[in-house]
């Protein structure tokens, strides 16, 4: 709870309006990052210029070693997917990516949902932030989280 308020303090110094759905979307991103977290999300810093081909750099921990690395791609998304991609080689393929906001407006939250396959098993990882590039990272590496843990459904989404 006390790190999901400490993420609530961030969101409100950084956004005018906070609706329950945004308290919703922090409670729930803290709860699933812990769960089964072989991955977690430290940081990102990416470049998008029309005419240049994208690139990322994200800070993640593995098993709570930290790595960093760095990727291009066709866009920002791809550039976040090839960095992780280049140290985990999950091998997974992207079923699906959606991006919804939570509530109305610019200042919205994004959430993020990315469906990964994998040997025949299909997962669904979620990430939420005022960023949706950032919102994206945390759904990639919240599904290769569930790769990684023995314990989840095969096809949950059905």
């Amino acid at each position: 709870m006390n790190a999901a308020f400490s993420r609530f303090k961030e969101l409100a110094d950084r956004k005018s309006d906070i609706f329950d759905e945004d308290i919703m979307a922090l409670v729930s991103d803290e709860q699933h990052s812990h769960d089964n977290e072989f991955y977690r999300f430290v940081s990102l810093s990416q470049h998008s210029e029309t005419g240049e081909k994208p690139a990322a750099r994200i800070v993640f921990s593995i098993d709570g070693t930290e790595a960093t690395c760095e990727a291009q791609g066709n866009g920002p998304v791809d550039a976040i997917v090839n960095a992780i991609e280049s140290k985990t080689k999950s091998g997974a393929e992207l079923l699906l990516f959606s991006v919804n906001a939570i509530t109305t407006g610019t200042q919205s939250q994004g959430e993020v949902t990315m469906r990964l396959s994998r040997a025949g098993r299909i997962v669904n990882g979620v990430g939420a932030d005022l960023d949706i590039v950032v919102a994206s990272a945390k759904a990639y590496l919240s599904a290769l989280n569930k790769l990684h843990s023995k314990s989840e459904k095969l096809n949950p989404q059905l």
